[in-house]
């Protein structure tokens, strides 16, 4: 294992450093880096207007409730294209030139990323957070903090624990069964394939799909010890899940489009693909874009690597951050934490966006989440992700600079189907750029 060392170019880039390895370092650090302390409400009689965006569907119905409760503090709501589709680059942009709104959405993975570029406000000091926190799962709640004792820069909005979505109509018609293991899923996928169909979609276009498939075989991708971080894109894990897929890509067994949009909508809809493996959120994302096939969709736990497990990938989980130029981060924060830990917004954000709840009491009690769905045939399926979610490694821990490293593995997935490389060249590209990057930032590192 080569170890390779740069020391911080600069004081500013050595405290980020240090940040963010306590951000991924287990919640332990000690450190008494403070929180803002300017977090205070606006003046008695002021009226605060502040902006929101995210892409989850349906959002504005939740803003519009708290509109209508809080006529103080108002939240202009503007709908956006999903983070990696655009949204995370026009972030970045604003950040650099000091034109971000008040509050955004970050998908947990891409939460470091925006620390490392300074553009977050730290609310762990603004009361409402400080009121709301207990209320949240405690692996959310060190994925926001980065080990910083008192600081927090976001409010989990969710988590996303991965299922299996199929068409229970084809697979009872056709006697085939749904698949409990892996080796079951390549052998349904070559009878579907003998009846004209695919079995799924390997999305290129999204790898933080492909990374939730290595989360669930147990990968370690990134890793902290004294400062020094270890990458490992192509451990053993990942490698053994790069190697399945590029059997099904090889043997055609799979459809190719882009993920989550019409090419993959469509083909779920016109039964060209007969599954999908989706998180919690891909409810009701399937459901408003497969219309024609409602009552027909099941859902099942994720496919296991042994007869038996009960092991889950995580794909997404996101977080409403405030951005570091608001003038209100106190009432900023109060939304927030309304937002994603009242129970009249959760069960809105569930009914309108299939958000899977950040919080303790929403996953435990929430209704809706024990109710059947008449698009999946009546089934509760949210009893399926709450086991799914029993099952997601929390240990799991994202880089530094996974905006970076979704784009290098991004073209190397699109190369992979297009039979330009594996998914092994892949994996290896994007381990490779991901060092070079880290190193770039002035972050120790090894692989």
């Amino acid at each position: 294992m080569a170890v390779l060392k740069r020391r911080a170019a600069s004081a500013a880039l050595a405290a980020a450093a240090l940040l963010l390895v306590a951000a991924c370092g287990g919640g332990d650090d000690d450190s008494d880096a403070s929180s803002d302390s300017s977090c205070e409400p606006a003046a008695d009689g002021e009226k605060v207007t502040l902006t929101f965006s995210s892409w989850v569907p349906g959002m504005q119905e939740t803003v519009d409730l708290w509109n209508e409760n809080n006529p103080d503090i108002q939240v202009k709501y503007k709908e956006v294209v999903g983070g990696n589709e655009g949204t995370y680059q026009a972030y970045s942009n604003q950040i650099k030139a000091g034109t971000t709104g008040d509050i955004g959405m970050v998908e947990f993975d891409n939460l470091a990323s925006f620390r490392l570029q300074d553009g977050l406000y730290d609310i762990g000091g603004c009361e409402p957070w400080q009121e709301a926190e207990g209320d949240f799962v405690d692996w959310t709640v060190s994925q926001v903090s980065f080990g910083e004792d008192g600081s927090a820069y976001g409010v989990p909005m969710d988590v996303g624990p991965m299922a299996l979505y199929y068409r229970k109509d084809l697979f009872e018609q056709n006697d085939i069964g749904v698949p409990t293991t892996w080796d079951e899923y390549y052998e349904a996928a070559k009878k579907i394939k003998a009846l004209g169909a695919t079995i799924g979609d390997f999305p290129p276009d999204q790898p933080a799909w492909f990374t939730s498939l290595a989360w669930q075989n147990g990968a370690t991708w990134f890793s902290e010890d004294g400062g020094t971080w270890t990458v490992s894109l192509n451990d053993d894990a990942t490698e053994q899940v790069a190697d399945y897929w590029q059997k099904l890509l090889d043997e055609r067994l799979l459809d190719t489009v882009p993920g989550l949009g019409d090419p993959q909508w469509n083909a779920l809809d016109n039964g060209k693909e007969w599954s999908i493996i989706g998180a919690a959120w891909t409810t009701k994302l399937l459901e408003n874009s497969a219309p024609k096939t409602a009552g027909k969709w099941a859902v099942a736990p994720m496919p296991q690597w042994e007869a038996g497990d009960n092991a889950a990938g995580n794909w997404g989980g996101s977080n409403a951050v405030v951005f570091k130029n608001t003038e209100h981060p106190y009432e900023a924060a109060k939304f927030a934490t309304w937002a994603f830990s009242a129970p009249e917004a959760l069960a809105l954000n569930n009914k309108n966006g299939g958000q899977y709840p950040a919080t303790t009491e929403g996953q435990a009690s929430l209704p809706a989440l024990t109710e059947g769905l008449p698009y999946y045939g009546d089934q509760k399926v949210w009893e399926v992700f709450a086991e799914a979610s029993k099952g997601v490694d929390p240990s799991f821990q994202w880089g530094p600079t996974m905006t970076q490293t979704y784009s290098d593995l991004g073209n190397g997935l699109g190369q992979a189907v297009n039979g330009q490389a594996t998914l092994a060249d892949a994996l290896e590209e994007a381990q490779s750029k991901t060092v070079d990057t880290m190193e770039a930032q002035s972050l120790d590192v090894s692989e």
